[in-house]
């Protein structure tokens, strides 16, 4: 039953894991972006998972406490979630560009058509 003490910990690495093989093994340019997202939301839990201290407050001075939780990782991850929509948002954006001039957001159809356009040059 230990293992149950770890089990942010456990999702971290499911949701890392599935996210990297989502990444690898799609094709498909938006699932892509999904799959970065999903890891990306990994990364934001165990950071989040890491600043909890057991038995830790806010910090916000109060006589008689002594552990408090760092408020830095939750900063962090803030800026990184903003950071994160911004980058969703370009890699869509590219997403819509690659379809406009290719047709298609299959990475084997704009790699063969790209080839073609070699040849015929």
């Amino acid at each position: 039953m230990e293992w149950l003490g770890l089990f942010n910990y456990w999702v971290v690495v499911v949701l890392m894991m599935t996210g990297f093989y989502v990444v690898i093994a799609q094709g498909n340019l938006i699932k892509k972006i999904v799959g970065l997202n999903i890891f990306q939301t990994s990364v934001f839990i165990f950071y989040i998972s890491l600043s909890k201290l057991e038995g830790g407050t806010a910090p916000i001075y109060v006589e008689g406490i002594t552990a408090y939780s760092n408020p830095l990782p939750h900063v962090l991850i803030l800026t990184a979630i903003v950071v994160g929509v911004a980058l969703t948002a370009v890699g869509l954006a590219l997403a819509v560009r690659i379809h406009e001039a290719y047709g298609s957001i299959e990475e084997d159809e704009i790699q063969a058509q790209d080839e073609e356009d070699a040849r015929n040059t």
